[in-house]
């Protein structure tokens, strides 16, 4: 089943953001291998593409999971989780 996590980041976390995002890649890449992700990306603050020192909001990723727990497991084991980028991760 397909699960939509969304990610809010805490106010000046970019940084760690930055920080975190080759491991947070990673894990995304991880999916997209075993043919589970269908769309993944931040949500900047600006419309830009790379919104520099204005940051992001948050993220979007949706992918399939075999139930929700599976997937709150496993968006609860993100890079960003650990590196305290996000204030807030609704699946």
């Amino acid at each position: 089943m397909l699960y939509a996590i969304i990610s809010e980041d805490k106010p000046d976390s970019l940084q760690r953001r930055l920080a975190a995002r080759p491991a947070h890649v990673a894990r995304l890449q991880e999916l997209q291998n075993e043919g589970r992700l269908v769309l993944a990306g931040p949500h900047p603050v600006i419309d830009s593409e790379d919104p520099g020192e204005a940051g992001f909001s948050g993220s979007l990723v949706v992918a399939e999971f075999d139930d929700l727990r599976s997937a709150q497991i496993w968006a609860g084991a993100d890079p960003y989780v650990e590196a305290d980028v996000y204030s807030k991760v609704t699946v």
